[in-house]
């Protein structure tokens, strides 16, 4: 099977061919795809080195299926030059995520959506994989009326120009402008832009982006998106409120048996999920699981996860292999 990665060069670009070697996708022949100034350098692959092409060359090398990790501009120009050329493609950007023709897809929770005329498949916002892999079986058992999450994001989700001001900051420089105020030792209560309604479009892409991989636009959702000077992941406090009341067993035990995610919820050996933990990991980790006493039916949790890997490459690898199964890509 021909797969082509565009955006190879990038942070997520090279997760994904990380996690394709991973898990064994069976990959033929690779095709690294990058922005004109990358053409001509090598990427490694599975003990082997391909050269990165053009977007171009990619369509004429007919891959069965491209995983786009290069910005919403590039998957708005070149996503349908692909899949007018029957390559199916799969994309981590947000150009696609809200057009109503699209599919906005995790796996666990509503892979069975996907058909075979899919040819333009969208992967939601990190910060929205997380949280809706533990509001999915809470929904599904007890209904959820409204989540208010407050989001701590990692410097990865910027991309490598943010991690190289983190660090130029914390041995002293300046930094480059990435942010636009210093992130070492400070949190940043913006990410993307601010819109007419006073939130940012990070903030609003998890409240839309909620209620269609859910299939329900009655879950009211409320966000306020952080960044921290965090590497490993991102993490998020999710207040919950269901329509029916639970014991918080029960909880637990339900979030256990969902596929991808892990319960870490010990509070007296202080055990709890962390970015340090998640990095490099593709589950989803949820703990400090508790009611909250202010109102009925409602509790609060803890999600943390590689915002890089499940946030992003590991989803996008997913949808992919959920094709293959399907026999639509070969």
């Amino acid at each position: 099977m021909r797969v082509a990665v565009v955006g190879a060069t990038g942070l997520v670009g090279s997760t994904m061919l990380r996690i394709l070697e991973e898990r064994n996708f069976p990959v033929t022949e690779l095709i690294p795809v990058a922005s004109a100034r990358s053409v001509g350098t090598k990427v490694s692959y599975m003990g082997k080195e391909y050269p990165v092409v053009s977007a171009e060359d990619a369509i004429a090398k007919k891959p069965a299926v491209a995983l786009f990790s290069a910005g919403g501009s590039v998957s708005l120009q070149l996503a349908p030059m692909f899949a007018e050329a029957g390559i199916r493609v799969i994309d981590n950007s947000s150009a696609w995520r809200m057009d109503p023709t699209k599919k906005l897809i995790v796996p666990e929770v509503n892979g069975h959506v996907l058909t075979e005329n899919d040819f333009i498949i969208a992967n939601p916002n990190c910060s929205t994989i997380q949280m809706v892999m533990v509001l999915q079986p809470l929904h599904k058992e007890y209904g959820i009326k409204r989540v208010v999450v407050s989001t701590y994001q990692s410097v990865t989700g910027t991309g490598q120009k943010a991690v190289h001001e983190l660090l130029d900051e914390r041995a002293g420089g300046k930094g480059h402008g990435v942010y636009p105020h210093r992130i070492d030792l400070n949190i940043i209560p913006q990410i993307d832009v601010f819109l007419d309604n006073g939130y940012t479009k990070e903030e609003m892409k998890m409240v839309l982006e909620t209620c269609k991989i859910m299939g329900d636009d009655s879950i009211a959702v409320t966000a306020t998106t952080v960044r921290v000077p965090v590497m490993g992941g991102h993490s998020e406090s999710v207040n919950i409120e269901l329509l029916k009341d639970f014991k918080e067993n029960d909880v637990r035990e339900i979030l256990s048996n969902m596929s991808g995610v892990v319960v870490i919820d010990n509070p007296k050996q202080n055990a709890y999920p962390m970015p340090l933990d998640a990095e490099g990991k593709d589950e989803v980790f949820v703990g400090r699981i508790r009611r909250d006493y202010s109102q009925p039916n409602t509790l609060n949790c803890w999600i943390v996860s590689d915002n890089l890997r499940k946030g992003a490459a590991t989803n996008a690898v997913q949808i992919a292999k959920y094709l293959h199964a399907q026999g639509w890509i070969n």
